[in-house]
């Protein structure tokens, strides 16, 4: 058997000209960030720093190391198939009872149906072990269009005021699966 290549994968950075009758929206203030050609798409502040990862995509109120908060996105294609009856309220509880930061309160599953995906969300708070602060993590998985997103948001617990408008902004925006042609004009398959 031979062994796989190793692939070093690094991210590009290309910016295109949008064309006149583009089909872009977003609300003021912010950006639109497209992922897989539009199997994620959702609004983030315009000033936000962006950070791509290895497997995700995250974005930070201020460049590190000043930051407060870090909203980060992954997606993963899945093979065709009836998704609808997927338990995503079990799979979100087992996602927080197994996470390691050990919350010390827990709140309620939101349930969101979009055309194209089912979204749920919860948050829980934490002692932040470094800091020895409190902090909050929310934890959203989506499904729809063959896709699966996992989207987080962890924030200090003195900040839930100033950036709740921002998960609210990124919850109202997503789209699971509504793949783009062409960047320029931002119409979706088979447009």
């Amino acid at each position: 058997m031979s062994k796989r290549k190793k692939h070093n994968l690094q991210w590009v950075k290309q910016t295109l000209e949008l064309k006149e009758d583009h089909n872009w929206k977003s609300q003021p203030g912010t950006k639109i960030f497209v992922a897989g050609r539009g199997a994620l798409r959702f609004d983030v502040p315009a000033d936000w720093y962006f950070e791509p990862q290895e497997k995700s995509f995250r974005f930070l109120d201020k460049k590190p190391p000043d930051d407060d908060c870090c909203l980060e996105a992954s997606f993963n294609l899945l093979p065709p198939g009836d998704w609808a009856d997927f338990p995503l309220v079990p799979l979100l509880r087992k996602v927080v009872e197994e996470d390691s930061r050990d919350a010390i309160e827990k709140g309620e599953i939101i349930r969101l149906k979009r055309q194209t995906a089912r979204l749920v969300w919860t948050q829980f708070k934490f002692i932040d072990p470094k800091e020895h602060r409190e902090a909050y993590s929310r934890i959203c998985i989506g499904l729809g269009s063959n896709v699966q997103c996992l989207i987080t948001f962890d924030f200090w617990v003195d900040d839930a005021e100033r950036v709740t408008p921002v998960w609210d902004t990124v919850m109202d925006s997503v789209v699971l699966g509504l793949f783009i042609r062409d960047p320029r004009t931002g119409f979706a398959f088979p447009d």
